[in-house]
């Protein structure tokens, strides 16, 4: 099959790129691929981070064509035309907030009028966690020139369905990252990372205020006596100031280790070696590919209830969900994991459970939808 991708990717940063660039390297294995990237992903002053472009010799490159602009319009009809006349068989969208949805959507309908190509949209979400006026309706715009989808969690039907009565798809399960490198002993990662031998969780991701750090800092100061640390490995996309003053507020200075940088590719092994368990205090949340790092790392999970996160991580299993948003919850979880020593115990069981998270699992499952096999499905 002759397929193009069109989403950020490499040499553009983040997830969503790195997510891209595993999907290129699976489908290329059989099919004639090209991926098809943002030259201006976001205006400079919409974008709160210092970069948005990956660098680092650790980096996995895959071949793109950087040409989208997200905010010009005619560019979008020349991409749209430049697709058209390309004919690819497929063209797979990853979309994740509504901003994309006109680029994407112009694109989409021009690239079509080829009578010889479908569309398939990945979602992260449907409608974004932080919501704004006219998200539905450019949702719903873009998913008008779509033919098949493919959502990371069931959380999303919901939303899918609202705006496309009828939709062909299918709920495959967010793949594992293994793309960061080789798990490092714990001692050598907290040594790379200058951390003393303590008991250690980490917080890892782009911060924003859905994603809840502000609990996680709450829930750490009602175990300052436990001796527990707390990492925190991501870069600030919401007001730092406000949890750096929320951590001089509760005394953390030396509870809390700070790496708030953006981590190149091939530094994230070091962090998630070096714990003992993740937290994902989300206020909010579908999916999220932090899960599937920690997979990766056979590291434990300490969530809340929101969103798809209890579809992967395994309730006393693979980890704890916490049944409220509440910073006592999150801590008696924390400190459940280390008095009841489970670390050893749901690491084996993550190790049972990774099979079933392979790429080839979720691109099979992703290809067969489009061939017309058990279109809809969840999984």
């Amino acid at each position: 099959m002759k397929i193009s991708i069109i989403s950020t990717a490499y040499p553009l940063r983040g997830g969503i790129a790195h997510f891209v660039g595993l999907v290129y390297k699976e489908l290329k294995k059989k099919h004639d691929v090209s991926v098809i990237t943002f030259k201006r992903q976001y205006p400079k002053i919409f974008f709160p981070g210092k970069s948005q472009k990956e660098d680092g010799d650790e980096t996995e490159k895959i071949p793109s064509r950087v040409s989208v602009d997200s905010i010009n319009p005619v560019n979008w009809l020349l991409e749209g035309l430049r697709v058209k006349k390309d004919e690819p068989e497929l063209i797979i969208f990853k979309y994740w907030m509504p901003f994309f949805a006109p680029c994407f959507y112009t694109i989409s309908r021009i690239a079509r009028m080829n009578g010889k190509t479908k569309t398939l949209v990945i979602c992260d979400n449907v409608l974004p966690h932080e919501k704004r006026p006219g998200d539905k309706f450019l949702t719903k715009l873009f998913f008008s020139r779509a033919d098949y989808f493919v959502l990371l969690s069931k959380k999303v039907l919901e939303d899918l369905i609202m705006l496309k009565p009828g939709a062909v798809y299918r709920v495959l399960p967010h793949p594992i990252y293994s793309n960061f490198g080789d798990v490092v002993l714990k001692m050598q990662a907290k040594a790379k990372l200058k951390l003393k031998d303590e008991k250690l969780v980490l917080f890892f991701g782009f911060i924003r205020d859905y994603k809840g750090l502000d609990l996680l800092l709450r829930a750490m100061a009602l175990l300052k006596t436990e001796n527990i640390k707390l990492m925190v490995a991501g870069e600030f996309y919401s007001d730092k100031e406000k949890y750096l003053n929320l951590i001089d507020e509760l005394k953390l200075q030396d509870t809390v280790r700070l790496f708030t940088d953006f981590i190149p590719s091939g530094e994230v092994r070091y962090y998630f070696s070096a714990c003992d368990a993740v937290i994902l205090p989300y206020r909010s949340a579908t999916q999220s590919g932090i899960v599937q790092i920690a997979m990766n790392f056979r590291k434990p999970v300490i969530a809340t209830d929101v969103g798809g996160l209890k579809e992967v991580v395994i309730n006393n299993k693979t980890g704890f969900i916490v049944d409220e948003i509440d910073p006592k919850k999150i801590a008696d979880g924390i400190l459940r994991f280390y008095n009841e020593k489970h670390e050893d115990e749901f690491v084996k069981n993550i190790e049972n459970e990774v099979d079933k998270y392979s790429w080839k699992h979720f691109i099979d499952g992703m290809l067969e939808m489009t061939t017309g096999e058990n279109k809809n499905l969840k999984e």
